[in-house]
């Protein structure tokens, strides 16, 4: 960890908005690296789990065609480890970029930058460590996927430039977040595939749907501030394309699962998958910023059912091995 000036213990306004109730990071990090740990999201840890779910369903697929019986380890860990700091460092680059804009719109102003917990100069430091760490991680895997790694960092320097010219940062978004599905499998087989490319497209389509239920939250401030969102674009009939985008991802998932070989139990666990989605579109309220935030938050679980239907596969076709 770098060396991080004291800091006097921050005042309660400094919690930044929309960062979950009674997080460690307020609680119980030390004083210095609150600010620090802000600025990496670590008090919303959501965004990791977002950006982990692609590489670990990935890694699974691998080892579905592979005929494991569990998805490696050790791979599992470094992406883990690669997530925390890799989506640290995109927060901080993002909030480097919309200083300016996030001192401007209420769920935004209260971040390090903008609130002044955290100089420029301090960020950009910050920013470079943790892309070091990620660096270091990504170093563990063979040729092929540091090079894929590598190739992902044009889209995510992009992104936070996209709203101030399209309507769909989330598309860019989607494209950067969902590049684990692209990781995973080589890591394991040194080679791309049908599958890993199914389940980018689907993983992408993910994407776009559920940050167009976040980015809900600012579309009165992004509107003022001539910013553009899916949400801007949408509108009203945000439900009507949540079904049309929820759908493809459905279909890229359930689709790569198949082209990797995997069996009835994957498309049984599969349908809570689509269960869970469907919830996320009839309950969902665009015009109330706790109940956008909450479904947002959902889609950790629906990862988490994804991963299930994986491993679940890779499970059971192992005991059909040795029973047989």
């Amino acid at each position: 960890m770098m060396n991080m000036p004291d800091r006097p213990a921050p005042e309660p306004e400094h919690s930044v908005a929309d960062a979950v109730p009674d997080n460690w990071v307020d609680a119980r990090a030390p004083l210095s690296w609150r600010p620090y740990l802000r600025l990496a999201r670590a008090d919303r840890p959501i965004g990791v789990w977002l950006l982990l779910w692609p590489c670990w369903w990935s890694l699974a697929l691998a080892g579905i065609r592979e005929g494991a019986s569990y998805p490696d380890l050790w791979f599992l860990l470094l992406f883990a480890i690669g997530a925390v700091v890799m989506r640290g460092a995109g927060c901080v680059w993002n909030d480097i970029v919309d200083k300016d804009i996030d001192a401007q719109v209420v769920r935004t102003r209260s971040r390090p930058i903008p609130s002044g917990q955290v100089t420029l100069r301090q960020a950009q430091i910050f920013m470079i460590a943790l892309c070091l760490v990620g660096l270091a991680v990504l170093l563990q895997f063979n040729s092929f996927t540091i090079l894929l790694g590598l190739a992902s960092l044009g889209i995510v320097a992009t992104y936070p430039f996209m709203k101030r010219f399209t309507y769909w940062p989330q598309a860019v978004l989607g494209l950067a977040f969902s590049w684990g599905a692209l990781m995973g499998w080589p890591a394991v087989r040194a080679e791309l595939s049908l599958a890993p490319l199914l389940l980018y497209g689907g993983a992408v389509a993910w994407t776009i749907g559920y940050d167009t239920i976040y980015a809900h939250q600012d579309k009165e401030d992004d509107a003022l501030l001539g910013l553009k969102s899916t949400a801007l674009k949408f509108g009203p009939a945000t439900k009507r394309w949540l079904v049309l985008f929820y759908t493809l991802a459905f279909a890229g998932i359930a689709a790569a699962g198949i082209a990797a070989g995997a069996g009835f139990i994957f498309c049984i666990v599969l349908a809570g998958g689509a269960a869970h989605l469907i919830w996320q579109i009839a309950t969902l309220d665009v015009e109330d910023e706790k109940n956008c935030l909450s479904r947002f938050r959902a889609n950790r679980d629906f990862g988490a059912i994804i991963f299930a239907a994986m491993v679940a596969d890779m499970a059971l076709s192992a005991i059909f091995q040795v029973s047989g």
